[in-house]
């Protein structure tokens, strides 16, 4: 019977070109660091077309789960989905190019072992070859949440966090689909009195984060109202 011991959820969305070769690099190597667990590797396609992803390295690989969804439905959505799939007691996610040192990966799941939600916390060096929109983007939205939400980090925004079955439960309760499903998921979590620890991360060098568009800017604007709104009652 299969029984994994930690699950890893990643969303995908146009990836980068080699993107199915770095997932099996980055199993491997975790596999390598973690002998103790047996891994679950579970990819959700948000809507990227087949064409756009080149040649699966996967098959034959029985750690990894990819499922296949045509139309886009956010960040959020997918993750819900792929943490629902999980058989693990442990649960991490990340972004599909893996773009944390993985040093700071093995830091979330250290800390996972004695707390209920481990959350990335990046630096101020993050900022260095963020697009100068989403740089403003960021900040303000620590600065609001600093202001306006009493929980334990104003970084909520980083792709890499870890929990246990309470976590899981908590996350899958989020209802937001776009991106500030983070904020939603670490309100729900500290409302629950959960155990969260703060986890110092890094991206790797050369990663380059793509630009804001304000279209999505105005939804997730609607979703932080929506949290606000929560957090008032």
């Amino acid at each position: 019977m299969y029984n994994p011991t930690l699950s890893i959820v990643l969303p995908c969305f146009n990836p980068p070109p080699g993107w199915s070769e770095n997932i099996v690099s980055e199993l491997e190597w975790l596999k390598k660091s973690l002998p103790e667990e047996n891994i679950q590797l579970i990819i959700i396609n948000d809507g990227t077309p087949s064409e756009q992803l080149g040649k699966n390295y996967f098959d034959g690989i029985d750690d990894v789960f990819f499922y296949e969804r045509n139309e886009n439905k956010g960040k959020g959505f997918t993750l819900r989905e792929g943490v629902s799939k999980s058989l693990a007691s442990q649960i991490i996610y990340t972004d599909i190019d893996f773009p944390y040192e993985r040093e700071s990966f093995l830091a979330v799941y250290n800390a996972l072992q004695h707390c209920d939600v481990a959350i990335g916390v990046r630096s101020q060096e993050y900022y260095t070859n963020m697009p100068k929109i989403r740089v403003w983007v960021s900040k303000i939205l620590r600065l609001l949440i600093r202001i306006f939400i009493q929980i334990p980090t104003d970084d909520t925004q980083c792709g890499l966090k870890g929990f246990n079955t309470k976590g899981e439960k908590v996350f899958l309760n989020t209802t937001i689909d776009r991106y500030l499903f983070d904020l939603e998921f670490i309100f729900l979590a500290a409302r629950q009195k959960l155990v969260i620890e703060k986890v110092p991360v890094q991206l790797k060098k050369g990663i380059v984060l793509s630009k804001s568009n304000f279209g999505i800017l105005s939804t997730e604007l609607y979703n932080f109202l929506k949290v606000l709104f929560r957090s008032l009652f």
